[in-house]
């Protein structure tokens, strides 16, 4: 519930600081006195646009702050998720504006996004003007003022889930098929490529072989000859290294037993001579195992240039790249083998999801409709003592395109007379009726809908007389039970049922045109509802018909 609202340096509004009360309150104030501002920056307070042009001329901001009572509409998880100070008795919104058209939003002096703000201003105020009996005209509004009386959440729930299960697995079985059209209208090429690849035998790590055997074979000669060298020098009869090695040690063994000393000396020549020994062997066995095999060669050159030509072929770097790039060759075409069952599988997965949402989905129609009858039932009562007693107020149901909140199509349809055939409402009634018909609708849901504040902007607009005295009463009805509900109104009779009563008024001062708001007493009630009948010049009727319309039994002229 609004509990009081700060504005200063707004379009025309130096300061303004009103506190306001439970119930139905009334504003009233001449054409162009400024009620409009008090709503625009309300407007702020719900996230609106901001504009350098609401600044007051002079000033370099403006602010707008409401403190708002929510103890009675357990709003703390709000907080909570968006990591605000919670203060259940006391939740301060304010909106700052600077003259380059830059704005902040607080909540509870905690800066936030203006999203934020504008969530949280959904929740607290409904501000109801005339452009919003435009709603009428949209399905979806319709649709959801049956469902707030269906209290069907839990099953829209429900029903958004198993919608989301169905698109999911719709939408698997749709990839999937488009895969395989795709796949089947390369099959030819994919098996091809297949073909080749399998075809030539690759082995992860053949390439490094295959290259290192090439350049063995390629220098056959010059390796033979090297190691015929190296088996010459080591081990030849006459002057190989192996012959000086077995005199150098002899010579030693034969001075050991007189010179000590060199018996280590000795020893690591025997060792020398078995190591170089030892060498002079496997010199032998390779080079005999060299033979230089042109066929072989060529052979294997072969098979390299094919490697190479593959590599080239498919962007690859190595024989690795080349298996894999078979492989999944293979489970493509394993796919289109095995594509109709698993695209079978997927079909039958999504027939099951749909199945289950159209449950869901039924489920929620029935909701509907039951709520509906006392949708209509409700209004009819509503708008007959509103000036409409012949009304006839229908909803039809239609099949739509399922979607996350099911598969209705809703229309309110009306008739203000037995003679006229039932069309929707939006077309065929009249400023007037559409403005009672709102009226009737947000009376209906008020009582559902946790909304503390509802403020209506003019709504009747193409009343008068017992019909305004009936609209009055269903805003009375609606602010009680600890609700609040504010009228901008220009009708006495309206003005007269409000426990609280509001002026605007613009003033000329040396400073400019400034717009106030003030709390009116009851003599000042007076006054201004005998203004309200009787125009600037206010007569002695004028005051007794206001103290009538106000229920006084006594009462002095201010």
């Amino acid at each position: 519930m609004l509990k009081q609202l700060f504005v200063k340096d707004f379009t025309l509004i130096d300061e303004l600081n009103i506190e306001f009360r439970p119930g139905f309150s009334v504003i009233t104030g001449e054409t162009g006195a400024g009620k409009s501002i008090i709503l625009g920056a309300l407007h702020l307070l719900l996230g609106q646009r901001a504009d350098s042009r609401q600044i007051k001329s002079g000033a370099k901001k403006c602010v707008v702050e409401a403190h708002f009572d929510l103890s009675r509409y357990q709003m703390e998880d709000f907080f909570t998720r968006n990591n605000i100070d919670y203060d259940a008795t006391d939740c301060i919104l304010r909106r700052e504006v600077n003259a380059s058209g830059k704005s902040r939003a607080f909540i509870n002096d905690t800066p936030v996004s203006l999203n934020v703000m504008r969530d949280l201003g959904e929740q607290l105020v409904d501000i109801h003007s005339q452009h919003q009996n435009l709603l009428l005209q949209k399905e979806d509004f319709q649709l959801s003022v049956v469902d707030i009386i269906a209290n069907d959440g839990a099953l829209l729930d429900q029903c958004k889930s198993a919608y989301d299960r169905y698109v999911e697995a719709r939408q698997a079985h749709a990839t999937f098929r488009e895969r395989c059209e795709k796949a089947r209208e390369n099959e030819d090429f994919l098996r091809y490529q297949h073909t080749e690849l399998d075809k030539a035998g690759l082995v992860a790590g053949e390439q490094e072989e295959l290259e290192q055997r090439s350049a063995l074979l390629s220098h056959a000669e010059g390796i033979k000859s090297a190691l015929y060298q190296v088996a010459s020098s080591l081990g030849g009869d006459d002057a190989g290294c192996l012959v000086s090695l077995s005199e150098a040690a002899a010579a030693l063994r034969g001075i050991e037993d007189v010179y000590p000393d060199v018996r280590e000396l000795a020893e690591r020549l025997d060792t020398a001579y078995i190591e170089v020994k030892d060498i002079v062997q496997d010199v032998d066995g390779r080079k005999d195992s060299i033979d230089y095999d042109p066929a072989e060669l060529e052979q294997i050159n072969g098979r390299l240039d094919t490697l190479n030509s593959l590599l080239h072929k498919y962007h690859a770097s190595t024989i690795g790249e080349l298996i894999a790039t078979r492989d999944q060759l293979a489970l493509q075409l394993e796919g289109i083998d095995g594509g109709d069952e698993r695209l079978a599988a997927l079909k039958e997965q999504a027939d099951k999801a749909f199945a289950q949402y159209e449950g869901v989905a039924a489920r929620l129609t029935a909701v509907r409709r039951k709520a509906a009858v006392q949708v209509q039932d409700e209004m009819k009562s509503r708008l007959q003592p509103l000036g409409i007693p012949h009304v006839r107020f229908s909803i039809s149901f239609q099949r739509r395109e399922p979607s996350a909140t099911g598969v209705d199509k809703v229309a309110f349809l009306f008739s203000a007379n037995t003679s006229s055939p039932l069309q929707p409402v939006s077309q065929v009634a009249s400023g007037g009726e559409i403005a009672r018909v709102m009226l009737s609708l947000k009376a209906m849901i008020s009582g559902a809908v946790k909304l503390p504040t509802i403020i209506f902007d003019e709504i009747d607009t193409g009343v008068s007389g017992r019909v305004a005295e009936q609209m009055a009463q269903i805003m009375v009805e609606m602010g009680e039970n600890h609700r609040q509900v504010i009228s901008i109104t220009h009708l006495p009779q309206i003005a007269a049922m409000g426990s609280t009563h509001y002026r605007v008024s613009k003033e000329e001062t040396p400073q400019g045109t400034t717009s106030r708001m003030t709390m009116l007493t009851d003599g000042q009630r007076v006054r201004e509802i005998a203004q309200m009948l009787s125009g600037s010049s206010v007569s002695e009727a004028a005051i007794e018909n206001a103290k009538a319309l106000l229920g006084m039994r006594t009462a002095t002229r201010p």
